[in-house]
């Protein structure tokens, strides 16, 4: 089996990503209940017991708070964080009375995102840093300037990007001394733009499809990881209720079903080990609160080696709604 970027490179071998954008409380950043921190601890305390040794995280989730609960984990159990890989994203800056909503790449930005980053979560450093969206103001000299500071301070060891094209990756790529080791996309059985990119190549379906060419070419040549994002579709096909669903998805949601049957797992060890089967190695960033929810992802990685080719292809055609061209 091939193994994937990030381990290549001797960063992690967790094959899923917990993402956690779901814990916090809710988006308006109220107060954190005790609630909150025991929904947390029972997704972390899942996730672990599963092999996921990988948390991904954003300065924004929750206005902070999905960190800051993290970090009462980490102090909790202090030799936790020596087992974990701690990733987290800045460079979206939420609007107020006085600004508007925008991203920012500037070296100022970056630097103090990590700082509240750090702070909220605990720690010493982080071992991943990600820029979120695309700044159309971005100077990647400064980005460099920025990343340099951080890692020779050792508040981050490695850096990365997300939601990001091929063109954009080396244009940030050319100033920076050490590699990005990770793209951050949104990926899954519902969201196939970045098949049909490949797929429709000549074909005049292919010009309405929104997903930048050589994105996936780029990163496996260039050893670096792509993650999905939303790669369980919320729930569009392991047991979410979809009566009012188009067809596509209802035939979806029951071959995979019938999937899981056949091979005595979960729809969601389906529905991810369909998108990890691809040569990419693709981690999957599962972003769900539910402690149930991620052990029924246990089964992902055996499901991705044993899926055959032709199973995939089932669902990968259900999923369109017709055949392949």
């Amino acid at each position: 089996m091939k193994i994937m970027p990030l381990e290549r490179r001797g960063i992690s071998n967790s094959r899923i990503v917990f993402g956690c954008m779901g814990l916090g409380g809710d988006w308006a950043g109220s107060p954190l209940t005790k609630d909150d921190y025991v929904t947390a601890e029972k997704a972390v305390e899942a996730a672990l017991s599963i092999g996921i040794t990988m948390f991904d995280h954003a300065d924004i989730y929750k206005r902070g708070n999905s960190e800051t609960v993290f970090g009462q984990i980490l102090k909790n159990r202090p030799d936790l964080r020596d087992q974990i890989i701690l990733q987290s994203k800045c460079g979206i800056r939420f609007p107020d009375d006085a600004h508007p909503h925008r991203f920012d790449f500037s070296k100022s930005h970056i630097i103090s995102s990590v700082d509240g980053i750090l702070g909220r979560l605990g720690v010493e450093h982080i071992d991943i840093l990600l820029l979120h969206r695309p700044d159309p103001l971005m100077e990647p000299e400064e980005i460099a300037e920025a990343f340099n500071q951080l890692r020779s301070a050792g508040k981050v060891r490695h850096f990365g990007v997300s939601n990001m094209t091929s063109a954009q990756m080396r244009f940030i790529q050319n100033s920076l001394p050490e590699p990005l080791v990770v793209n951050q996309l949104e990926m899954s059985l519902a969201r196939l733009d970045w098949v049909e990119q490949g797929i429709l190549v000549n074909q005049k379906a292919g010009t309405s499809i929104n997903f930048a060419d050589g994105i996936l070419e780029h990163c496996q040549m260039a050893n670096i990881q792509i993650q999905a994002w939303g790669p369980l579709a919320q729930g569009k096909f392991s047991g979410r209720v979809i009566e009012d669903a188009p067809d596509t998805v209802k035939n979806t949601a029951a071959l995979v079903q019938k999937l899981a049957a056949e091979k005595e797992t979960t729809p969601e060890a389906i529905v991810l080990g369909w998108l990890m089967k691809h040569p990419a190695r693709i981690q999957p960033v599962i972003g769900t609160s539910s402690a149930e929810r991620v052990l029924a992802c246990q089964d992902a990685v055996r499901i991705s080696e044993a899926m055959t080719r032709d199973e995939w292809y089932a669902l990968l055609e259900s999923s369109r709604g017709q055949r392949l061209p």
